[in-house]
């Protein structure tokens, strides 16, 4: 069986709806948090697939998080092999940092379920099954797409929502492996957070209600599709 491996960058962001087309398409999930001590022996070399989740620390706040430079120098290594990786929010950033482009705060702090803007490439792409469907937004830092990237989506705010590079690397800005997993009840703890993105915990809770199975069902659609591919 072939061997998937989950880095966790904190507790309340697991593979959550993306399990399901992981697994059947034949792989056993490992995972791990960057703060157990066994992360730092890690091994992203020989995992036939690594997936990186999200996470509320920022790319640049290293100093703050010691796992983020050894992490970001794994993750390059594998990525310089061309080995199959899958990043979400903090892990699609985490990718754009180990191709060497720059992590940043951007303009607003973008929270909530809306649509992506899909442009020519992502209508062509495994994310073609996110068109006009309202996913989770949650994060408020961008990047710059790496060089050799190809750009899949935008959104008003954020010109970086989703890229890829060959067959091999996907990253999603956006969550769309969540919508049905309990662990949204810790996200929406963060009241300070959501007041920020001028929202708060029972919006977002009805949000949540309202978007999340047609969210995670296209997500599913995406991940499934581009696993297929590689």
């Amino acid at each position: 069986m072939k061997r998937a491996l989950v880095i966790r960058h904190t507790p309340y962001e697991g593979i959550a709806g993306f399990r399901q087309p992981v697994e059947a398409a034949g792989y056993e999930i490992d995972r791990v948090d960057v703060t157990a001590p066994e992360f730092a022996a890690t091994d992203f070399l020989s995992p036939d697939l690594v997936v990186l989740m999200g996470g509320p620390m920022g790319v640049y706040e290293r100093d703050a998080h010691p796992w983020i430079e050894p992490e970001i120098a794994a993750l390059a290594e594998r990525l310089d092999r061309n080995l199959p990786v899958l990043g979400v929010c903090l892990g699609a950033q985490m990718i754009a940092a180990a191709l060497g482009s720059p992590v940043y705060p951007g303009p607003v702090k973008e929270v909530g379920f809306a649509p992506i803007e899909l442009n020519e490439a992502g209508r062509a792409s495994p994310v073609r099954h996110l068109a006009g469907v309202p996913v989770l937004h949650w994060h408020g830092d961008t990047f710059d797409l790496p060089e050799g990237a190809e750009l899949l989506a935008s959104t008003t705010h954020y010109a970086h929502q989703a890229y890829r590079r060959g067959r091999e690397l996907l990253a999603l800005q956006c969550h769309p492996e969540m919508g049905e997993d309990e662990r949204f009840a810790e996200w929406i703890e963060d009241v300070d957070y959501l007041a920020l993105a001028g929202t708060d915990p029972n919006a977002m809770r009805a949000a949540h209600d309202a978007n999340g199975p047609r969210a995670v069902a296209a997500g599913r659609r995406v991940v499934a599709e581009w696993l297929t591919g590689l």
